[in-house]
């Protein structure tokens, strides 16, 4: 409340002559701005992330497809002919066969489980892509918001330099002043003319890469709904529920190396006729299963392959939980410094706010050399330069907070 009565106090004393740089612009029409969820969407659309999840959700799907078939591996089709050149009797022979590879005992199933177990993990990466996707806009969105502050308080700043430069110029014509000081204030106008030009061109940057990701022109509107202060991490993380899913599909491969210690046994149909050179036939039908042997020369490398991919998920879904739990209270603690410090940041551009209004008066008096007022006016430009800057990292702590926790907009 002391604070609001000050700022309202100072602001009153300033009039045109020094306007208010911390002063909020009026809040955009609803149509000019987009909110982050709907500009998560429009940037997901257009993104090479998007095409990566597909491909993967599309492999996933094959090898489930392939899992459901009713062969091992594809069937073979076998044809042969003989025809005995030198065999006094003419005799000739043509054969025809299906090989038909089969799932060992437990393997299919296995080979079923792995199946669901990546295309489970192809949507958790799809969802983990999308969260980098929205931490990339939210620090976009509030990197524009601490531009358009900067810019403000430029722009303020060079209209307060030249409502002072066009009273210093006024007392010089009226001999109050020495051209020496109408000097000087037309100096600091034209460097703050120069800082306002850099902050526009920054803005204009910040726009274009905005729009490069998002492929709109809307200005972003980067408020969420806070997050509690003692919210907790849970399985609901995309990335410890990337990580969870990732353990769980090299199990299950583990489990299909193990249902597969030797290739797939091959039944085979054939029908065979022969022929002499009397032009009688014979016909026959035979039956023949191929049994591979499973040896460990064979087996060992790739049970030590998918242990070893197992065991390493593990350990990475371990670290992972470790790490985004100190990210998380990182961002808590960083979320409660940006509060404190704005609450700083206000106090002090108050006070040098109030502090540059009785100087402005001391010099309209007389009773104040020009340096020191200029002095004191960029003094009192840069605290509340820096109260803008600090509610947009506040805003961007914000959105640090809800990023650690896996929220999405």
């Amino acid at each position: 409340m002391f604070h609001s009565i000050r700022l309202c106090i100072v602001a009153c004393c300033l009039g045109a002559a020094v306007p208010l740089a911390w002063a909020q612009p009026p809040a955009p029409a609803d149509d000019t701005r987009i909110s982050l969820k709907a500009a998560l969407e429009a940037a997901w659309q257009r993104s090479v992330q998007r095409q990566e999840a597909g491909a993967q959700q599309r492999g996933a799907e094959a090898t489930r497809l392939a899992a459901d078939a009713p062969w091992a591996r594809p069937p073979a089709l076998e044809l042969g002919y003989r025809d005995g050149l030198r065999d006094a009797a003419g005799r000739r022979e043509a054969e025809v066969g299906l090989s038909w590879p089969i799932w060992l005992p437990g393997q299919r199933p296995a080979r079923q489980a792995t199946a669901e177990a990546q295309t489970q993990l192809a949507q958790e990466q799809a969802r983990v892509l999308r969260l980098r996707l929205a931490g990339e806009l939210r620090e976009q969105a509030w990197g524009l918001r601490l531009l358009q502050a900067d810019l403000q308080q430029a722009r303020a700043q060079q209209q307060a330099l030249q409502d002072l430069a066009d009273d210093v110029e006024r007392r010089v014509r009226a001999g109050d002043l020495a051209r020496a000081d109408a000097m000087a204030a037309r100096a600091e106008l034209l460097a703050a003319t120069g800082l306002h030009g850099e902050a526009a061109q920054r803005l204009a940057e910040g726009r274009a890469r905005w729009q490069l990701l998002t492929g709109q022109t809307q200005e972003p509107d980067p408020a969420e709904p806070a997050a509690p202060d003692d919210a907790v991490l849970d399985a609901t993380h995309p990335e410890l529920a990337l990580a969870g899913q990732r353990l769980a599909w090299s199990r299950s491969r583990l489990d299909l190396v193990q249902h597969s210690r030797r290739e797939a046994p091959e039944l085979s149909v054939g029908y065979r006729q022969e022929q002499g050179a009397s032009g009688g036939a014979q016909d026959s039908v035979g039956v023949k299963l191929r049994l591979p042997l499973g040896t460990q020369d064979r087996n060992l490398p790739l049970e030590a392959v998918a242990l070893g991919e197992f065991e390493v998920a593990e350990a990475g879904e371990q670290r992972l939980r470790e790490q985004l739990g100190a990210a998380l209270d990182n961002a808590r603690l960083a979320l409660r410094l940006a509060q404190t410090r704005l609450e700083a940041e206000r106090e002090r551009a108050a006070l040098l706010q109030e502090r540059a209004v009785l100087l402005r008066r001391a010099f309209a008096a007389g009773e104040l050399a020009l340096p020191e007022l200029l002095r004191a006016l960029g003094t009192a430009s840069q605290a509340q330069a820096a109260w803008g800057r600090q509610e947009a990292a506040l805003g961007l702590a914000r959105a640090r907070y809800q990023q650690a926790l896996g929220w999405l907009p």
